[in-house]
C-alpha cells in the first residue's frame, strides 16, 4: 500500500470523491490484510452516508474484481449471467440457466445463499443429494464447457475483496448502501468473464427494496456501472408484491422448477419473468435480433425438452443423480407435517405482506437467523394463493410443510396474519420497468 487507508476514509468522510488510485490501493490493502477490520467499516459506513458517484463505483467495482482471479472462457457461444436481488418464491435461475444453455448460451452463474427473509440459489441446490455447489474453478470450467451452464456458490479465487467486505456490511448495518451493492453484485459478474448481464431487480413488499424509487436507482445504478465497466447490461425492475413462484423453500422450489423444465406445471408470473429475463439477455448476446424472437427461442427450448436436458446434466456434472428429472419427487428431502392454512373470511386475496411469508420460511428452519445456521430443506409453503385469487371461508390460502406440529401452527398464524381478504384487486404487470444504458 502506498497511502494510508485513514486518509482515504476521512475523505469520504468528509464528502470527497475519491480517485481510481486512491480506491484500488484500499481494496488492495482489504484484500492483503493491511486494512484493518475496523477501517473497512468505517470505509462502508462513510460510503453509506456520503455516497459515491458513477466513476467511483466503476473503480470500486473494477478494483474489487481485480482483487481475484478473472475467468477467461474461450468458448463457441457468448458468456452471459442473470442476477437477482432476491424474493420469496423466486427460482427463476433453476430454470433459466439451462433456457438460455439450451439457446447457444454459456451461463455461469455464481449464486448466493438465503439473506433475511429471501431465498438462496444455493440452499436450494443444496436440497438435492449429491450436488456440489462449491466445486474447484478446473470443475465449474468442465461443467459449464460440457452443460452450457453451472450454478456455483462463489470461490476464494474470485473477487475475494468483495467476500471480506460484505462480511464486515453485513455486521455493520451498511448492506443498504447503493455504492456498495452495485460493486459487490458487479465485481464477482465481471470476475466471471461476463459478456452480457440481465439485472432483476425486485420492488413491494417481499423485495430488498421495497419501493419503486429505491428499486429504480439500485437498477440504473447496476447498468451505469457495469457499462461503464464494459459489460453490457439492462435492468428489469419485477413486481414482488405476492410470492413469483407458488412455492417458497428450498426443495419445494427444485421441485417447482421441475415441473416447470418439464411442463408438468408453470406458475404464469414466474413463467413471465423468467421469459423476459432471458430475452433480454440473449437480444444483448446477439443470439436473437429482437426480444420478441428472444422469447420464441425460449419457449422452443422448454417445448423441445432441450432445456430440461441441459439441467438434468448440468445436475449430475455436479454430483446430483443423473435421472433427477424423472425422480425429483421422491430423491428431494420432505417434511413429515403438512397444514392448510385456511382462509377465515370470504373475498379475494387483495393484499399479501410476503415478507412475512418468507419469514415463516425461515422459523420452519428453511432459513437462517445467524450466518452459521442449518437449513432444513424439506420444509416451506406450497399452493400459496395470489393477488386476486377468490377464496371461500375455510379454503386453504397455503399449505405449510414443517418438520413439526408446533411449528407448522405457528407458521400457519404467520402466512394467514400475511393474506388481506377483500375487494379483487386491480391486476398489476409483473415486469414494472425496463431500465437500458444512457
Amino acid at each position: 500500500m502506498s497511502l494510508l487507508p485513514q486518509e482515504t476514509i476521512r475523505k469520504k468522510r468528509d464528502g470527497g470523491a475519491l480517485e481510481a488510485a486512491e480506491i484500488a490501493d484500499f481494496i488492495e490493502g482489504l484484500t492483503s490484510g493491511a486494512v484493518g477490520e475496523g477501517q473497512a467499516a468505517a470505509f462502508a459506513m462513510a460510503t453509506l452516508l456520503r455516497g459515491m458517484d458513477r466513476h467511483e463505483v466503476v473503480a470500486l467495482t473494477r478494483a474489487m474484481t481485480a482483487s481475484g482471479v478473472t475467468l477467461d472462457w474461450s468458448l463457441p457461444g457468448p458468456v452471459v449471467d442473470k442476477h437477482s436481488t432476491g424474493g420469496v418464491g423466486d427460482n427463476v435461475s433453476l430454470m433459466l440457466a439451462p433456457m438460455l444453455a439450451a439457446c447457444g448460451a454459456y451461463v455461469p452463474m455464481i449464486s448466493g445463499r438465503g439473506l433475511g427473509h429471501t431465498g438462496g440459489t444455493l440452499d436450494k441446490l443444496d436440497s438435492i443429494p449429491g450436488y456440489v455447489t462449491q466445486p474447484d474453478l478446473a470443475t465449474f470450467r468442465r461443467v459449464v464447457k460440457e452443460a452450457g451452464c453451472a450454478i456455483i456458490g462463489q470461490t476464494a479465487d474470485l473477487a475475494p475483496a468483495d467476500r471480506r467486505l460484505y462480511a464486515i456490511r453485513d455486521v455493520t448495518a451498511t448492506v443498504e448502501s447503493i455504492a456498495l451493492i452495485t460493486a459487490s453484485i458487479l465485481s464477482k459478474k465481471l470476475a466471471a468473464g461476463l459478456g452480457a448481464l440481465v439485472m432483476d431487480v425486485k420492488t413491494g413488499s417481499g423485495a430488498f427494496m421495497p419501493t419503486l424509487e429505491l428499486s429504480r436507482d439500485l437498477a440504473r445504478s447496476i447498468v451505469d456501472v457495469a457499462v461503464g465497466a464494459g459489460l453490457p447490461t439492462v435492468s428489469l425492475i419485477t413486481d414482488m408484491n405476492e410470492p413469483l413462484a407458488s412455492a417458497a423453500g428450498n426443495a419445494v422450489e427444485v421441485l417447482n422448477a421441475v415441473d416447470y423444465l418439464t411442463g408438468e406445471r408453470r406458475d404464469a408470473r414466474l413463467h413471465e419473468v423468467t421469459l423476459a429475463l432471458g430475452a433480454e439477455l440473449l437480444t444483448l448476446a446477439n443470439l436473437s435480433a429482437t426480444v420478441a424472437e428472444g422469447r420464441a427461442a425460449l419457449e422452443r427450448a422448454l417445448a423441445s425438452g432441450a432445456a430440461a436436458e441441459r439441467f438434468e446434466r448440468m445436475v449430475a456434472a455436479l454430483g446430483g443423480p443423473k435421472d433427477f428429472l424423472a425422480g425429483a419427487s421422491k430423491l428431494l428431502p420432505k417434511a413429515p407435517v403438512t397444514l392448510d392454512v385456511k382462509a377465515q373470511d370470504e373475498g379475494h386475496v387483495s393484499a399479501i405482506d410476503v415478507r412475512a411469508l418468507g419469514l415463516a420460511v425461515v422459523e420452519l428452519g428453511g432459513g437462517r437467523t445467524r450466518a452459521g445456521d442449518g437449513i432444513d430443506h424439506g420444509v416451506g409453503l406450497v399452493d400459496c394463493a395470489g393477488l386476486g385469487a377468490r377464496v371461500t371461508r375455510g379454503a386453504p390460502l397455503a399449505r405449510v410443510l414443517a418438520r413439526d406440529d408446533y411449528s407448522a401452527e405457528r407458521a400457519a398464524r404467520r402466512v394467514r396474519q400475511a393474506y388481506a381478504i377483500g375487494e379483487k384487486p386491480t391486476a398489476a404487470p409483473v415486469v414494472v420497468e425496463r431500465i437500458v444504458g444512457a
